[in-house]
């Protein structure tokens, strides 16, 4: 009998996020897969996305939620710049298991002057795992920029061609 765990493939269309976008990669591997409309994230849930319960942890799932609100809301406004999350909310619906696909998306974006609003879930085979909501801030300075880069040089997840 062996330990290894059924992993559920990487759908079509998904491609593995480039390294170096920093605590995003605390999800690794992790995949996008992006059109002129929307911007999914997903990810295999494996041993190191696990909890002490064996299954997905709160927090990487809170992440994935992050990481595709922000920028959900960024192709939604058509600017690819580091948008701060001001509030992410999220209701957990059920487990997600080692070895299972799942998959975030937003369903729904509001766009003010200087704030975007979204809903969104994430998905396994199986259903629901969570819904998430997201508050973020559109700056319209250079001040939040500490490490030398601008908002012209920031790294989106989202690839442009």
């Amino acid at each position: 009998m062996s330990d290894e765990i059924q992993r559920d493939p990487v759908p079509d269309g998904f491609e593995e996020l480039p390294p170096g976008l920093g605590f995003t990669d605390s999800l690794k591997p992790c995949y996008r897969k992006v059109s002129e409309t929307e911007a999914r994230f997903g990810l295999v849930v494996l041993p190191q996305h696990a909890n002490m319960m064996g299954i997905c942890h709160g927090g990487v799932l809170m992440t994935l939620a992050d990481v595709t609100a922000g920028n959900g809301i960024n192709l939604a406004r058509g600017v690819m710049v580091g948008s701060p999350t001001i509030n992410l909310s999220m209701d957990y619906v059920s487990a997600a298991r080692q070895g299972q696909w799942i998959e975030s998306r937003i369903e729904h974006v509001d766009l003010k002057r200087r704030f975007g609003f979204c809903r969104g879930g994430i998905y396994s085979g199986k259903g629901v795992v969570a819904h998430f909501n997201g508050t973020f801030y559109f700056p319209d300075h250079e001040g939040m920029w500490k490490d030398g880069r601008s908002p012209d040089t920031a790294v989106s997840l989202i690839k442009r061609d």
